[in-house]
């Protein structure tokens, strides 16, 4: 069993950057890969990035690619979203999930387990 707490999130400008972090708790954080999803109002939840266990490899969005960039503190059982950049088509609910041993999946199914969700609101 693992437990995510995010933080992070809140309202930005478009152009400006914001940092997500999800706090694991439990199992052992490092057996443990790391998605990012995102859910805007009336939308699906969509795959943003994700980081296998190892943290070698790493996937994103095509949206994200070249402004995101998804890492982990092993030692801090903790994954980030950095967000940099950030456009209004950006704004919804960020979620954390993780997979035990898994690679960089960007399938929702995937996961195990889910982070509490934290808003992201970017202002044109």
């Amino acid at each position: 069993q693992v437990q995510l707490v995010q933080s992070g999130g809140g309202l930005v400008q478009a152009g400006g950057s914001l940092r997500l972090s999800c706090a694991a708790s439990g199992r052992t954080f490092s057996s443990y890969a790391m998605g990012w999803f995102r859910q805007a109002p009336g939308k699906e939840r969509e795959f943003v990035a994700a980081i296998n266990w190892s943290g070698v490899s790493t996937r994103y969005t095509d949206s994200v690619k070249g402004r995101f960039t998804c890492s982990r503190d092993n030692a801090k059982n903790t994954g980030y979203l950095q967000m940099n950049s950030l456009k209004p088509e950006d704004t919804a609910v960020y979620y954390c999930a993780a997979q035990y041993f898994g690679g960089a999946s960007g399938a929702v199914g995937a996961y195990n387990y889910w982070g509490q969700g934290t808003q992201v609101t970017v202002s044109s």
